[in-house]
């Protein structure tokens, strides 16, 4: 299944509601179900079995010829808007920690992004030119923790994960490299598009055999695997599970391979007027307009 947060702009209260994306269509869980969850975090937070209520309704719906709304005629929020946290993993590609001359530790680099970073699909994000002109993309590969997870093994850390979304962990790389902690250079508003969708756990069968790429107005710039993580998505949620609790929502960005636009020569970083686009094979494609003012 694909989750998606959505609203019509031709309602002037419409608000931002979960649907079920199917193809190009998608269909609002209000329309279809009684008491139906708001959000994916609520959904989560009500458990496996409401999962199952969701996929047997929408199903149907599906079959019957539900009344759906093209995609295209709506707006994308983040695939993820209220999660517990956000949990991001740096250095997890050796072709990056090198062009960045970062050393990867043997343990995971790990930090937090803030809320205030998360933003969807087809948005704008914005950012003073007096604060960075250094801005850099990274695609990455999102997780979606379904169930807690508390010191699980790498054997079954996958059984926690409910879906999959892609994430462009925009970086100021200036003040990355001026700052003991990247959180901030990280959590400017807007830094951390998701989406466009959240697919779930069952239509990934190899979180470890998917592509990566980034285009930049017009021009690829990432073109990788998640099969050459340094740690794999289940060593992650194992290792990170040890000494947290993870819950249900919680996001980990699971790092960025090579070709980061600060390590080239000339070196490419976000303009303003830029686009780029984010993706991850069998996932989807996250695009972010940007405004440097």
């Amino acid at each position: 299944m694909r989750f998606a947060h959505l609203s019509d702009p031709s309602m002037a209260a419409g608000g931002v509601r979960l649907a079920v994306v199917e193809g190009e269509n998608a269909l609002f869980l209000d329309e279809i179900l009684d008491d139906a969850p708001s959000t994916l975090q609520v959904l989560l937070d009500r458990g496996p079995d409401e999962l199952d209520r969701v996929r047997a309704m929408s199903e149907a719906a599906f079959r019957q010829g539900a009344e759906t709304a093209p995609i295209s005629d709506l707006d994308f929020d983040s695939a993820v808007l209220t999660p517990p946290a956000v949990i991001a993993i740096g250095l997890n590609y050796s072709a990056h920690s090198s062009e960045l001359k970062l050393k990867a530790d043997q343990a995971p680099t790990v930090f937090t992004l803030w809320p205030n970073s998360l933003n969807g699909h087809l948005r704008t994000t914005t950012w003073p030119r007096a604060l960075s002109e250094a801005i850099d993309y990274e695609a990455e590969l999102g997780v979606i923790i379904g169930t807690a997870a508390h010191d699980v093994s790498e054997d079954e850390a996958l059984d926690y994960v409910f879906g999959y979304t892609v994430v462009n962990d925009i970086t100021a790389r200036d003040i990355q490299y001026s700052e003991a902690q990247w959180t901030r250079c990280k959590s400017f508003d807007g830094f951390t598009p998701t989406g466009p969708v959240v697919v779930t756990a069952d239509e990934v069968p190899d979180p470890q055999d998917l592509r990566i790429t980034t285009v930049l107005d017009g021009h690829m710039m990432q073109d990788s695997s998640t099969g050459l993580m340094v740690r794999s998505v289940a060593k992650l949620v194992s290792y990170l599970s040890r000494s947290t609790t993870l819950l249900p929502g919680t996001l980990i960005s699971t790092g960025s391979p090579g070709g980061a636009g600060y390590s080239r020569d000339p070196q490419v970083f976000l303009r303003d007027r830029s686009t780029v686009t984010v993706a991850v094979s069998g996932i989807g494609e996250l695009t972010t307009h940007c405004r440097m003012f």
